[in-house]
């Protein structure tokens, strides 16, 4: 009876993963892909564009994706079919030793489709970028330095489960192991796309741990997620306009810590856009990065303009105090709530290690 249950689960399962392919293909509109994938080879072939080195780079990573989507689709329910014959087979047989190693490999095969519809979420222009996040202490002083240091390690276990790549461009200490500031730099499958939602004013609410009458305290930190862009074709930098300093790095780092001027200081002076890099040893590979992350914010300023006609990107970042809050954290009350799609949670620990996926899907689904 136990077994005859478990057959009707999987067999319900596998019906729905099939619908759920077919979704997907529709998504994906893998039917003009394929039709897209014969263009491709017709300008491929032809001699013309032999000598085109850029647009020949941009036209085989446009096929190398598609066929990507394609295959994961094909495999996908390839796996399914052969798990439903099987199952179907061990019915007829009535040999039910195999149900547990199929039920695995159903399991396996949904968490790739979950991964795949994801991606379909991810429909802004540079949500395949690779980013950039800065943090920054809002009003509540050394509670606001203290939460802003919760926050970079949170989004730090979040990374580290996704597996992205992450390098701590800059980062200010303050005297209490809190921080004022800190910038990361991350790179991998739609970066941006998975970040930029947490763009906004975070707000917590807790008993003081810093106070001896352990009373309530807000607090505030600033989030702001923004794309790496490459200076191609949106202006030209004059290095006229900048203004490099360098100076001795600060924080952890033994005996090179300000001994050695390695980090470096970037101001855009017609903008009054400025960043830091202290990651590094080599001073010449933090100027590299410190250049990247500038080139990357002056872009994302001239993109905002022209598109929604403000002139600076900072009027973006919202004053980090009061009313201004995405998500409020609070911990006396054992909840977090999302303000724009009010999601909550009340398992705070799950959620300060890392586990913010989905917070995000909701954001996403909702086209924030």
């Amino acid at each position: 009876m136990k077994n005859m249950k478990t057959i009707k689960k999987l067999l319900k399962k596998i019906k729905n993963i099939i619908q759920n392919i077919k979704k997907l293909g529709d998504v994906f509109e893998l039917n003009k892909k394929k039709n897209r994938l014969i263009e491709i080879d017709n300008i491929v072939q032809n001699k013309k564009n032999w000598k085109k080195k850029n647009f020949f780079k941009k036209i085989n990573k446009e096929k190398k994706n598609i066929y990507k989507k394609i295959n994961i689709c094909k495999i996908i329910e390839k796996n399914i079919r052969e798990n439903q014959k099987l199952l179907n087979l061990s019915i007829e047989l009535s040999d039910l030793s195999l149900i547990n190693d199929i039920k695995k490999k159903i399991k396996k095969i949904k968490k790739k489709i979950n991964k795949l519809y994801i991606q379909t979420l991810f429909k802004k222009k540079n949500d395949n970028k690779n980013c950039y996040i800065d943090i920054q202490s809002g009003s509540g002083g050394i509670e606001a330095q203290d939460w802003s240091n919760m926050l970079l390690k949170m989004y730090l276990k979040f990374l580290n489960k996704h597996k992205f790549y992450v390098n701590i461009i800059n980062i200010i200490y303050d005297e209490f192991n809190g921080i004022k500031s800190a910038t990361l730099q991350v790179k991998g499958e739609y970066a941006f796309g998975w970040l930029r939602t947490e763009s906004g004013i975070h707000r917590l609410v807790r008993k003081s741990p810093f106070n001896s009458g352990n009373k309530r305290h807000t607090s505030f930190s600033s989030i702001f997620v923004y794309p790496v862009l490459q200076n191609k074709e949106f202006f030209k930098l004059n290095k006229s306009d900048l203004k490099i300093e360098v100076y001795k790095s600060s924080g952890s780092g033994g005996q090179h810590v300000n001994k050695t001027e390695s980090a470096v200081r970037i101001k855009h002076i017609p903008t009054g856009i400025t960043v830091t890099c202290q990651s590094d040893r080599s001073q010449h590979k933090n100027k590299k990065n410190a250049m990247k992350q500038i080139i990357s914010k002056i872009l994302n300023q001239q993109k905002k303009e022209k598109n929604l006609k403000i002139r600076n990107i900072n009027k973006k970042k919202k004053n980090i105090e009061w009313s201004n809050q995405i998500r409020s954290y609070i911990l006396d009350d054992t909840r977090i709530k999302d303000i724009r799609t009010g999601k909550e949670t009340r398992n705070i620990q799950k959620f300060f290690n890392g586990n913010i996926e989905e917070f995000i899907k909701k954001s996403l689904q909702l086209g924030l």
